[in-house]
């Protein structure tokens, strides 16, 4: 089984760009270690087809302590291809479950894809290794575009509103900070007393980049609930906003649970909500009413507008005013006379009215 620690005993040109992507490009641990397996399994796949390892070695057994500049210089946007058709057809889904299909996804092959391009994007234009970049033209798998799933105002004000004890003053300023906030879940749990400044919240998000989130009255009134019934616990961590009942630092996987327990006891479907899912709830209504997408981007903290506009095709009553506000909607086709002819018809005349 892969320890996230086992990229410390990974070759000096991996690890090399792995803290290059920590200390410089500020990507979490999380995102390094991820990076580090794709990469793995990438150059133990190149091995087996180069014919560096053993034909019946399995793949997830082979060493790459070798790899050095040659063999990651001689790698070909063929050889690429070839791994991704491997990665589709053969590549086992889940590797320790005894009933996983084979052929991974394609937002999980994009994500291999993106590590691959990284890394020779690094040699070439930063460690300035190789003098061109093999991986320039390199194309990701097509993905289905498909909608964020998110709660209704109703069902929003729903779940609110079934939040009871244990822990109700907590668990309702999450949620309520989930839904007019947007936060990710990681950027919750890493909130500080500090973070909260009378009226705006300082948010860690991705790449550890700061943004300033301005709370509204429900937020404030929530953190001050909170805030209130948090001095009178002796916790563990005197600097985490969130506490568990044993007063230390609420975890993501006690956020998830808690969220889903909420979603629960609100009479709501817990396996098609999320966390996430409020952050999806809280960028749907922001956009209903009236929130521009560049401000979207702002508040959520997205780096790219792109990743924003996906909240632009849910249903819009605004919209719908758009395409009914222009002065043909009106116009119907006229239906065909007694002697044969057809017309259109016009708002405020007939067809065939002078002019």
């Amino acid at each position: 089984m892969d320890r996230n620690d086992d990229k410390l005993d990974a070759p000096k040109l991996l690890r090399d760009f792995l803290v290059y992507h920590e200390t410089i490009q500020g990507h979490s641990k999380k995102t390094a270690d991820e990076y580090y397996l794709d990469l793995r399994n990438f150059f133990r796949y190149i091995k087996l087809e180069r014919g560096l390892a053993p034909r019946t070695a399995e793949l997830d057994q082979i060493s790459i302590d070798d790899l050095d500049l040659d063999l990651a210089r001689s790698v070909t946007l063929s050889d690429v291809y070839s791994y991704m058709s491997y990665l589709s057809r053969d590549r086992v889904k889940h590797a320790n479950s005894p009933s996983s299909g084979y052929g991974l996804e394609p937002s999980a092959r994009a994500r291999k894809i993106a590590a691959i391009r990284s890394f020779y994007k690094y040699l070439s234009s930063k460690a300035k290794l190789i003098s061109e970049n093999p991986m320039q033209d390199l194309d990701a798998p097509r993905l289905k575009k498909s909608l964020p799933r998110y709660l209704t105002l109703d069902e929003s004000i729903q779940l609110l509103e079934a939040v009871d004890e244990p822990n109700r003053a907590r668990d309702y300023c999450i949620l309520t900070l989930f839904l007019n906030c947007g936060l990710r879940i990681s950027e919750l749990v890493g909130l500080n007393l500090t973070d909260v400044r009378e009226e705006q919240l300082r948010v860690l998000g991705k790449g550890n980049k700061e943004r300033m989130i301005f709370l509204n009255g429900a937020c404030r009134a929530a953190l001050d609930d909170w805030l209130a019934e948090r001095s009178q616990s002796a916790a563990v961590d005197r600097n985490a906003l969130f506490l568990t009942r044993r007063h230390t630092r609420m975890t993501t996987d006690a956020v998830h649970y808690m969220v889903k327990q909420r979603l629960k006891k609100a009479g709501l479907d817990a396996s098609l909500y999320s966390s996430h899912k409020l952050r999806h709830t809280a960028a749907t209504l922001m956009l209903q009413n009236g929130v521009d997408v560049r401000t979207l981007q702002e508040v959520l903290g997205h780096e790219n507008l792109n990743t924003t506009q996906i909240y632009t095709h849910v249903d819009n009553a605004e919209l719908r005013m758009a395409a009914s506000a222009t002065p043909l909607s009106k116009v119907r086709r006229k239906k065909q006379n007694q002697s044969g002819g057809q017309g259109m018809s016009e708002p405020g005349g007939g067809a065939n009215s002078g002019g």
